[in-house]
């Protein structure tokens, strides 16, 4: 076990603006959900011993990707485009980019994903496929040898499952 608080970034969002993701978009569109979304990275890079789960957006936007490589240990929990599809479609009511968009819509955003699936595997320092468990980048990294990276550094794990999933990810395959 690696004995860290987990924090997502937008559940922490929401607490300290006291408004819900999609509330935030509404009232300040996405640019300025962005911003809100890079100052809060950066609040929450400072804390220790921690592990941030960042939406896919959040290493997409200004240069949120490089600051997570340079402060902390990025992971990437890569999934199949099936699984995304149906995460998408389980949590899009909770994603105001997604919250008005058909089936047909919603493939057209998979495959979007897909293409920012290869610049997220790249510049992650660890890939982890959260269908079978495998580690597909950085195979010499065990739990312990993270945890040994770590040593008060930051872990980010950079995902595109939005519907409450990550966590039991994280605990079941990382944790358990």
């Amino acid at each position: 076990e690696l004995n860290l608080e987990f924090i997502d970034l937008d559940w922490y969002i929401e607490n300290r603006f006291h408004q819900s993701v999609s509330q935030l978009f509404a009232t300040r569109g996405e640019e300025g959900f962005r911003q809100i979304e890079q100052r809060m990275l950066h609040e929450v890079a400072e804390f220790e011993d921690v592990v941030i789960s960042a939406g896919g957006g959040t290493p997409c936007f200004f240069d949120n990707m490089e600051y997570m490589n340079r402060q902390g240990v990025t992971v990437y929990l890569k999934a199949t485009p099936e699984i995304l599809r149906a995460h998408l479609r389980m949590g899009k009511q909770k994603r105001p980019l997604i919250a008005q968009k058909n089936d047909e819509e919603l493939d057209t955003v998979v495959g979007g994903v897909s293409i920012g699936d290869t610049v997220l595997c790249s510049h992650s320092d660890i890939v982890y496929c959260s269908n079978c468990g495998r580690l597909l980048k950085n195979y010499s990294a065990t739990i312990t040898g993270v945890r040994g990276v770590l040593d008060g550094h930051t872990l980010y794990w950079v995902t595109r499952n939005c519907c409450g999933h990550k966590s039991s990810i994280i605990d079941t395959e990382i944790h358990g």
